[in-house]
């Protein structure tokens, strides 16, 4: 009797050992790809990783074209991208993140309700509508009535896609605080406004700070709905009304010029460490602050 059920605790440390190993190759075989598309990146972009890259506007197709046929590198930078990208990533943050706040608290707050019911389903509805689309609408909403292509209209469009990430975050740090927290200050004489906004918000701040930032790495990258709301411009514009450029915007205008397809490796590298510094500055966030 000893000796099988022996046999049996071995049996099921081997099982435990295989399925542990085949975990782990999985794993690994999802983090090559990763690997590859940094190497990639690295090898063709540190080149041009430079000062000018940050100080100076994209070139224009002439000036690349000179360089290439001198054997120099490409002058100029996307300090234009950058700057656009800041300011329609302002104006997204500024739109978006009181609406996701106040959306997510409510929901938290009415969990049970038909009309949050009906909200955490048009949220959920939201986040999955291809970027595209929401450009479009973008366009047919802004665009149109203000005659014009804008950093206002490309700040409309991110914010749209950063609303579900932020109420989603902000719905599941307000239920992770224990109820006495609301309570104690109900019971302290506090309004229902004032427990809100002095007692429950700053409590789950990691998680509403963390939720913000992860929304605006989602955004940061993308291309498809600038396209059609903020179009882009060769020189730094700060004006929300006018067309604006974005470092997305860059990497397409470089892929479909021959010219400057060298930058098109530099930026791209640039993009990537800059979404994975928010990531990272979000995850560590979130473990002070112990909201996951």
């Amino acid at each position: 009797m000893t000796k099988k059920i022996h046999t049996k605790t071995e049996y099921r440390k081997a099982k435990d050992k295989l399925f542990f190993g085949i975990v782990c190759l999985f794993s690994a075989l999802t983090m090559i790809p990763l690997f590859l598309i940094i190497w990639e990146l690295l090898k063709r972009g540190y080149k041009q990783f430079n000062l000018d890259l940050f100080t100076k506007i994209a070139p224009t197709s002439m000036d690349a074209m000179f360089a290439k046929m001198s054997g120099d590198a490409i002058p100029g930078g996307i300090l234009n991208g950058l700057t656009g990208t800041l300011l329609m990533l302002v104006l997204a943050t500024i739109m978006a993140i009181p609406v996701g706040i106040l959306t997510g608290i409510y929901l938290a707050e009415k969990p049970k309700g038909k009309f949050s019911s009906i909200i955490r389903n048009l949220s959920d509805l939201l986040q999955g509508i291809p970027s595209i689309v929401i450009g479009v609408i973008v366009y047919f909403w802004v665009v149109k009535p203000m005659y014009s292509f804008s950093a206002l209209a490309g700040g409309v469009a991110l914010a749209i896609m950063m609303l579900p990430m932020i109420i989603r975050s902000t719905e599941e740090s307000v239920k992770m605080l224990p109820a006495s927290l609301k309570e104690a200050g109900l019971a302290l004489g506090g309004s229902y406004t004032t427990v809100i906004l002095r007692v429950l918000l700053p409590s789950a701040f990691g998680g509403l700070f963390t939720g913000s930032l992860l929304a605006v790495s989602r955004v940061m990258g993308e291309t498809a709905p600038l396209l059609v709301t903020a179009l882009g411009a060769s020189a730094i514009n700060w004006d929300i009304t006018q067309p604006t450029s974005a470092v997305p915007l860059l990497i397409w205008e470089f892929y479909n010029d021959p010219n400057l397809s060298s930058l098109i490796w530099a930026t791209s590298l640039l993009l990537l460490l800059i979404v994975l510094g928010t990531n990272l500055i979000a995850k560590s966030i979130s473990r002070k602050w112990k909201i996951q």
